[in-house]
């Protein structure tokens, strides 16, 4: 990207109103509008430009991105530090097993001793329905009333790296990548999406990727269709979002039982796992409850009913189908690949390695949208900031 392709993103991103974002968390991309979800791939988009032009973007000369994964991560813990780092912060991970947390130290003091020099803490806490996002507003709340009492000088950014609800880092990088692979914003109206169950030897996984995907792409006038077995339901309420979000873009939205269905002419196909949201719900109340001999019979009932479906596999046959044979297939990964990382799983290992470079360019989305997110929530005015950095001309490699 040259010097003036990015500087026509920065005029583009003055245009845009960002006001609510300044000092603002990032929970779920439905709490944003359409001028902030514009800011955000802009900004992006901006940050990687400055970087392939060897521009630094450090805009912090000191102070913390403080994170809490109480789930694995590869892709999303290095994204997170990517990003910090990318604008001047150094990272520190709170590990709750070797915090005062263990001993029962509350949100409210955790939230304000981690934040003395914090400006942003990223989250991600994705396993239990009704708490992720709920321990996320908690700490909010927390930091908020910190600054307010003038504990901290500096109200601590949030941004949910993964919640039970959505996965917002997730589902703008892959749309930033499905903008860049089609053209344009422009382009992708009446282009249709199969976000698609699949089936995998593991049980469990977050119903945040799927909801987060229907929940953001049908901002923009697509065709999303979401498939999966009977029982397999996400979160009614999300479903109500990509419905109302579908009637104001002219898109539309609908839920099918047949992955073969979903991947007739779809342009995009989106196959990915997920727990249904009963088991989800069931499961979070038998943790809660300690009652964990039943959660293990839960957990093999899963699996004898996952096992069920082990046809819903993203083939060669299937993707013959899509439009031309030639949909973009996507994937959030690790992909539970057939013959592969298991017997059986979501896709067929020739599908995978077909479209493993445009997976890792999916993936590659990430550290600059998490970036966009930080730098959004700081400045008042991010396109002049933007400007200045690019008058500097000081060189990220000396």
């Amino acid at each position: 990207m040259g010097k003036e392709s990015v500087n026509g993103l920065i005029r583009e991103l003055k245009n845009l109103n960002t006001n609510k974002m300044y000092l603002n968390d990032f929970l779920h991309t439905w709490m944003k509008d359409d001028d902030e979800i514009s800011a955000v791939f802009k900004t992006a988009e901006i940050l990687r430009g400055l970087r392939e032009l060897n521009i630094s973007p450090k805009v912090f000369d000191s102070g913390l991105g403080i994170s809490l994964f109480r789930d694995n991560s590869t892709r999303t813990r290095f994204s997170f530090a990517s990003a910090c780092n990318l604008l001047g912060l150094e990272v520190q991970d709170l590990e709750e097993g070797k915090s005062q947390i263990a001993h029962g130290e509350t949100v409210r003091e955790t939230a304000n001793m981690i934040s003395f020099m914090g400006d942003v803490i990223g989250i991600r806490d994705d396993m239990y329905i009704g708490k992720g996002h709920t321990y996320m507003k908690e700490v909010a709340a927390a930091v908020q009333e910190g600054y307010e009492d003038g504990i901290l000088e500096q109200r601590p950014t949030l941004v949910n790296l993964q919640c039970d609800i959505d996965h917002p880092t997730q589902s703008m990088s892959d749309m930033l990548h499905v903008i860049n692979h089609f053209g344009g914003v422009d382009k992708l109206k009446g282009k249709k999406i199969a976000m698609s169950w699949a089936y995998s030897p593991s049980y469990g996984k977050p119903l945040s990727v799927p909801q987060g995907i229907i929940g953001l792409f049908t901002r923009f006038g697509m065709d999303v269709v979401l498939a999966h077995p009977e029982g397999y339901n996400i979160m009614p309420e999300i479903e109500s979002i990509a419905r109302g979000n579908a009637a104001a873009s002219g898109g539309s939205y609908k839920k099918v039982n047949s992955m073969e269905e979903a991947f007739i002419d779809a342009d995009i196909v989106y196959p990915k796992s997920w727990a249904p949201f009963a088991v989800m719900e069931e499961r979070t109340q038998l943790v809660g409850n300690g009652q964990f001999d039943r959660l293990e019979k839960l957990e093999q009932t899963c699996l004898a009913k996952n096992a069920k479906y082990k046809d819903w596999e993203c083939t060669e046959k299937l993707m013959h189908s899509t439009k031309e044979g030639r949909a973009l297939y996507m994937h959030c990964l690790p992909a539970d690949i057939s013959e592969i990382s298991c017997e059986k799983g979501e896709v067929e290992a020739s599908v995978f390695d077909r479209y493993r470079i445009p997976l890792y360019k999916e993936a590659s989305y990430k550290p600059y949208i998490i970036a966009a997110m930080i730098f959004l929530s700081k400045f008042k005015d991010p396109a002049d900031k933007l400007v200045n950095i690019m008058g500097s001309g000081i060189n990220r490699i000396l």
